[in-house]
């Protein structure tokens, strides 16, 4: 990715490589709202979840409220809530009583867990100290050598509140890295997010890797290492933001899980993620509308509207969501029709 960044620097202005990326904007559009409607689907389960999601879109849209308060406000009525109507929190009901027949795992629901991954104060201990350490030593040393308005300090602490809020996987963080990538630190344009979220799309590995395309992005732009090494720093960036997105998610797995395994059932953990995973919901709607505008009105409200990205958007939701097409195969076809587009003009 750090590698695709680089290009899209150099080669970006292409007038075949924009044609791409015309093609690609529409249907990166899609891919979000199909994503929107991929996890409401699973959570919207009662009118309180559709409340939550509306009401997160509207706070977040209109608003413009912070993510994280997005967050503890839903954890929080979801907290609430299964106290006042447990039955209104709890999921939908499953179909029959029979289980279903699986294949057999080596950790399963039903055998005891193997020692590693049973709760223990001591385990905790050390998963924590281990992980501040593995923070406050590059943090720290970066502080003590340039301040913290340092523009690699400051993506590091952005991106760690960013991981401690990805509930719901890389869709429910990108509204909350969009919000402050793009409209508060300036580190790329709303046009370059959804480039990056193309680029993330159609490489291997989890879609959160697109941060180390904003990491790049951002380090390029502040060329820390001076001007002449704008491509170094940009890549010194992206590999920064990279280790600090992932350390939490570690952290969460290694301390988290064994403390999750004791309360799968217990609806006071359950309901507020049921709560804050429908208020995701409502967030990743108005990144799909944002990237919209973005994409068939590219000069706002002066200029007219783009038909042809339009047509393509359209078209690239109905393959998604209803014919359940690829995600690559829907990138790469919108990209060849950009390409035409950009041929006829």
């Amino acid at each position: 990715l750090i590698a695709l960044s680089w290009l899209y620097m150099a080669y970006g202005d292409v007038p075949w490589v924009a044609g791409v990326f015309y093609g690609i904007k529409p249907a990166v559009t899609a891919i979000v709202l199909q994503a929107c409607v991929r996890i409401g689907s699973r959570t919207l389960h009662s009118r309180w979840h559709w409340a939550i999601a509306s009401a997160s879109f509207v706070a977040i849209l209109a608003l413009a409220l912070p993510f994280p308060l997005i967050v503890a406000a839903a954890a929080l009525t979801g907290y609430l809530g299964a106290r006042m109507s447990p039955e209104a929190f709890s999921g939908p009901a499953p179909h029959g009583h029979a289980r279903p027949v699986r294949p057999r795992a080596l950790l399963d629901d039903d055998g005891p867990a193997p020692s590693h991954a049973r709760f223990s104060w001591a385990g905790l201990r050390r998963v924590l100290l281990a992980g501040a350490a593995l923070w406050c030593i590059p943090m720290g040393l970066l502080c003590a050598l340039h301040g913290w308005d340092h523009a690699l300090t400051q993506m590091g602490w952005f991106f760690t509140k960013a991981a401690l809020m990805t509930f719901g996987g890389a869709y429910a963080v990108l509204p909350y890295v969009h919000q402050a990538a793009v409209l508060h630190y300036g580190w790329l344009s709303a046009t370059q997010m959804m480039d990056g979220l193309a680029l993330g799309e159609s490489t291997p590995g989890p879609l959160i890797m697109v941060v180390a395309f904003v990491g790049f992005l951002g380090g390029h732009q502040a060329a820390f290492l001076g001007p002449e090494h704008a491509v170094a720093a940009g890549a010194l960036a992206a590999a920064w933001v990279t280790w600090f997105t992932f350390l939490p998610s570690f952290l969460f797995i290694l301390a988290g899980g064994p403390w999750v395994e004791r309360t799968r059932e217990d609806l006071r953990l359950s309901a507020p993620l049921t709560a804050i995973t429908a208020a995701v919901v409502g967030v990743i709607l108005s990144l799909a509308l944002s990237f919209a505008q973005h994409c068939v009105w590219p000069q706002g409200g002066s200029g007219p509207i783009d038909v042809a990205a339009v047509v393509l958007a359209a078209l690239a939701a109905v393959a998604l969501i209803r014919f359940k097409r690829g995600t690559v195969e829907v990138l790469v076809v919108c990209a060849g029709l950009g390409l035409l587009h950009q041929w006829a003009i």
